[in-house]
C-alpha cells in the first residue's frame, strides 16, 4: 500500500516539479492540479517536464481563487482521479505546490501503515475554536457569499450587512454539522470515496458552493459524517499570523522546521535553496521516527505574532505606530515625576540624585527648555532640549527619552507652569510614579518681589491649572502610582513621605534617610496666604496653613516613655 499525493499548483513550477519527483521517487503516485488562471504555455511546459514519470498525472483544471469553491472542486477532481488510477493507494494526502516534505517519505508511509483507518484532518466547530479572522464564524455557513472578498470587498461587506439586517439565513443540509479546519488533510480511501460518492453529494456541493472559504469546511464537515476514526489534526505544518495569512518559511528557518518533526510544511519561499536542498536530498535513516509535534515551535510563533502586533514596551516606530490603547506599554520603563518638591526644597534635584542614584532632571516640560540633568542640552538618542520641538509631540518626547535611557531610572520635575498636554499621558501610564505637593507653586510667588495684585492674579491662574491636573490624576482611568499631599500636611512631617517616595524608586538597598533636603525659609508664608485670602483669592490647594507661627521642618515630638505593669 502507498500514499497518494494531491498537489494544487499555481506558481513556482520548477519547485513543484522538484517536489513531485521527490514524492514519486519514494513510490507515491502524484496527481497535480494546475490553476486555470495559469497561462496555457506555462501549463504545457510543466506537463512536459514531468512527462517521463508515468505515476504523475494531471487533473481537470479549475479557477482557484482564495475563499471560493474552485479550490474544493480542484481537490475533488484530483482525488477522484487518484482513486480511479491508483487502486493500491490507501491514504490520500492533499498538499500545495509550496509544500515541502520535512522527513523521509518512507517515514510517512510507515506512519500511515500503522494507522490504516485513521483520517488526519483538522475539524472543529466554530464554537470550539477562535480561529476565524474577519468577524465571520457561524455566519459563513448561514449567509450567501456571491462576491469575492478580495476583489469586491465593498459589495461583499454590504451584502453581508443586508442579509443580517433582513434576518436571512440559509438552511444547513440535514444530517451535517458544519466544521472548520486546515485545508491540508490526509484521508483514507474509504473516507474519501464515501465523501465523493455520497448520494447527497449534489445537495452538499450546492450548499458549500456559497459558504465562505469552503476549502476550510467542506472535507472537514463531511469527514465527520463518513469517517469512523478522525484525528483532528493536520500532518502538515502551517502557521498563520494574526491576520490569517500564512507564515512563509525561509532558509534561516531550517533548524526550526527540523524541530517540528512534521512530515510536510507550507508555505516555503520558492527561492529557499537551502531548505529544498536539505529536505529533498536522500535522508534515509537520518532522523528518528517521532510523532509530529508542531507544538515545539508554537511558542516561537506566538512570540513572533505578539512582537508584530504589540511591539516592544514603550517603542514607537513609523512602521507600526499603534492606535491609542493598542501600545504595548506607554513607556519603556519606570520613572518618577515630582510636582512641588523643587519649589519647596533647595537643591532638591541634587539631593534626590544622591539618595537614589537615578538620573534626575529639572522641569523637562518647562516653558523655556527641557531642563536635562547636569545642564545637558542634548541627551541620549540625540534628543535636544528645544521647547518647540518637545511641545510638537509631548508624549513622543517622553517615550523617546525613556526608551533611549532604559536601564537607568529617570526622574523629573513638573508644575503648573509646564506643558499641560502631557499630564493625561503621565496619569494613564502604569510606569509612572507621580508625587504631588499641591499648592507649592505659592512658595516662589511668596519669595518674589512682584506687585501683590499681580501675585494674586498669578496665584489664581496657577491654582486653576493645578486643580485641573489633580482632577486628571484622580480620574478612575488613571493607572500611575500617585501620591498627593497638600503643602500644609507635607511639611508637618516631611521625612515620612520622602522615605516612602525613595523606597518606591528602589534604586538602592532600602535604608533610612540620613540626609534631608533643605526646606525653604517659610517665615511669613502663612501671612502671605492670609493676604491672598484677604484679597479674595483662596489658596485652598495649599491646605490649612496657620498664619503664625510659621511651620518648621521638625519631627513630631517624641512620645513620653511609660511603663507597663504586669
Amino acid at each position: 500500500m502507498s500514499v497518494g499525493i494531491l498537489m494544487l499548483v499555481h506558481t513556482a513550477f520548477g519547485r513543484a516539479e522538484q517536489v513531485a519527483r521527490h514524492w514519486n521517487k519514494a513510490g507515491c503516485p502524484v496527481v497535480i492540479h494546475v490553476d486555470s488562471m495559469v497561462p496555457a504555455a506555462d501549463h504545457d511546459r510543466f506537463v512536459e517536464a514531468l512527462g517521463d514519470l508515468p505515476d504523475v498525472t494531471f487533473s481537470r483544471r479549475h479557477r482557484c481563487e482564495w475563499g471560493t469553491w474552485g479550490l474544493v472542486a480542484a481537490s475533488q477532481d484530483a482525488a477522484e482521479l487518484m482513486l480511479e488510477r491508483f487502486p493500491d493507494v490507501r491514504h490520500v494526502y492533499l498538499t500545495s505546490g509550496s509544500c515541502l516534505p520535512l522527513r523521509p517519505v518512507e517515514e510517512l508511509i510507515a506512519y500511515l501503515d500503522e494507522r490504516p483507518r485513521t483520517d488526519f484532518i483538522e475539524s472543529a466547530t466554530t464554537a470550539d475554536v477562535p480561529w476565524t479572522v474577519g468577524g465571520l464564524d457561524e455566519d459563513r455557513f448561514t449567509l450567501l457569499f456571491p462576491f469575492s472578498w478580495r476583489r469586491n470587498r465593498f459589495f461583499f461587506d454590504r451584502f453581508v450587512e443586508l442579509q443580517r439586517r433582513t434576518g436571512f439565513r440559509r438552511r444547513v443540509p440535514r444530517g451535517i454539522v458544519p466544521h472548520m479546519g486546515s485545508q491540508w488533510w490526509c484521508l483514507t480511501r474509504q473516507t474519501l470515496s464515501a465523501i465523493l460518492q455520497n448520494p447527497e453529494r449534489r445537495v452538499f456541493d450546492r450548499y458549500f458552493r456559497r459558504v465562505w472559504i469552503p476549502d476550510e469546511s467542506y472535507f472537514q464537515t463531511l469527514a465527520r459524517l463518513c469517517s469512523t476514526n478522525v484525528e483532528s489534526r493536520s500532518l502538515t505544518l502551517s502557521k498563520f499570523d494574526f491576520q490569517g495569512k500564512p507564515h512563509i518559511f525561509y532558509d534561516d528557518h531550517l533548524q526550526l522546521l527540523r524541530r517540528s518533526d512534521c512530515f510536510v510544511a507550507r508555505k516555503i519561499w520558492p527561492h529557499a535553496d537551502r531548505l529544498y536542498s536539505a529536505f529533498l536530498s536522500d535522508p534515509k535513516g537520518t532522523q528518528a521516527r517521532q510523532e509530529p509535534n508542531p507544538g515545539k515551535i508554537d511558542r516561537i510563533f506566538t512570540r513572533a505574532v505578539d512582537r508584530r502586533t504589540r511591539g516592544r514596551a514603550g517603542l514607537y516606530m513609523q512602521s507600526r505606530f499603534p492606535n491609542h490603547g493598542w501600545e504595548n506599554g506607554v513607556t519603556a520603563g519606570r520613572y518618577s515625576v515630582f510636582q512641588g518638591f523643587s519649589e519647596l526644597f533647595k537643591g532638591f534635584e541634587g539631593w534626590l540624585a544622591r539618595a537614589t542614584g537615578a538620573q534626575v532632571h529639572g522641569h523637562l516640560y518647562g516653558p523655556g527648555r527641557a531642563e536635562f540633568a547636569d545642564g545637558q542640552t542634548v541627551i541620549n538618542g540625540a534628543l535636544p532640549d528645544t521647547a518647540k520641538l518637545r511641545d510638537a509631540n509631548p508624549k513622543a518626547f517622553l517615550t523617546n527619552l525613556l526608551w533611549n535611557t532604559r536601564g537607568m531610572r529617570q526622574c523629573f520635575q513638573y508644575g503648573p507652569h509646564d506643558t499641560p498636554e502631557i499630564m493625561w499621558d503621565l496619569a494613564r501610564d502604569p510606569n509612572a510614579q507621580i508625587s504631588v505637593i499641591s499648592g507649592a507653586w505659592a512658595v516662589p510667588l511668596f519669595k518674589s518681589n512682584a506687585n501683590f495684585a499681580d501675585l494674586r492674579a498669578e496665584a489664581a491662574r496657577l491654582q486653576k491649572i493645578e486643580s485641573a491636573m489633580l482632577d486628571e490624576l484622580r480620574s478612575p482611568d488613571a493607572r500611575a502610582r500617585i501620591r498627593i499631599w497638600t503643602m500644609a500636611e507635607f511639611i508637618e512631617a516631611p521625612m515620612e513621605p520622602l522615605q516612602a517616595v525613595i523606597d518606591e524608586i528602589g534604586q538602592t538597598a532600602p535604608r533610612r534617610l540620613a540626609e534631608a533636603p533643605v526646606l525653604e525659609d517659610l517665615a511669613g508664608f502663612g501671612q502671605f496666604l492670609q493676604n491672598l485670602k484677604n484679597q479674595g483669592m483662596h489658596p485652598y490647594l495649599v491646605g490649612d496653613f496657620p498664619v503664625e507661627p510659621a511651620p518648621r521642618n521638625s519631627h513630631r515630638p517624641a512620645r513620653r516613655p511609660y511603663l507597663v505593669k504586669k
